[in-house]
C-alpha cells in the first residue's frame, strides 16, 4: 500500500477514534447522570435497566477504540492492511468500509462460519 492510501485510511482511523471517544464520554455521563438522579422514581429496576444499557453502550464504544488502537498500532508496525490470519492483502474498498478489519474477506468468512455465522464477512 502506497504511502497516500496509507495516510488516507489513517487519517480515517483517527477520525474514527474521535468521534467513539466522544461517545464513550458521554455514555459513561449519561450512566452516572442516571444513577446520581434524584428523582422520586418508585420503579428502580427500570433506572437500574436504563443506567445498565448506558454502560453497554460506553462498553461497546470503548471495544471500537480498541480496534482503531490496534489498527494504527498495526500500521506503526507495517502491517496494516495486511490480513493478521494469512498474511495477504485486504482489498482496499473493505479498508474503506471497514478501516480496523484485521482480516481478509475469506479469512473473515472463514472465521465466521466455524462460529455458525455464515452471513457473510462482517470485519
Amino acid at each position: 500500500m502506497n504511502a497516500n492510501r496509507l495516510e488516507h485510511f489513517k487519517q480515517l482511523l483517527l477520525s474514527d477514534l474521535q468521534l467513539h471517544a466522544r461517545h464513550v464520554d458521554e455514555e459513561q455521563a449519561r450512566a452516572l447522570e442516571i444513577d446520581n438522579d434524584d428523582a422520586k422514581s418508585s420503579d428502580q429496576a427500570i433506572r437500574d435497566v436504563i443506567q445498565e444499557l448506558a454502560l453497554k453502550l460506553g462498553d461497546r464504544e470503548s471495544s471500537a477504540v480498541a480496534e482503531i488502537d490496534q489498527a494504527l498500532m498495526r500500521m506503526k508496525e507495517g502491517s496494516y492492511g495486511l490480513c493478521v490470519r494469512c498474511g495477504k492483502a485486504i482489498e482496499e474498498r473493505r479498508l474503506e468500509a471497514v478501516p480496523t478489519a484485521r482480516y481478509d474477506a475469506a479469512c473473515q468468512t472463514e472465521i465466521e462460519n466455524a462460529k455458525g455465522n455464515s452471513a457473510g464477512p462482517s470485519l
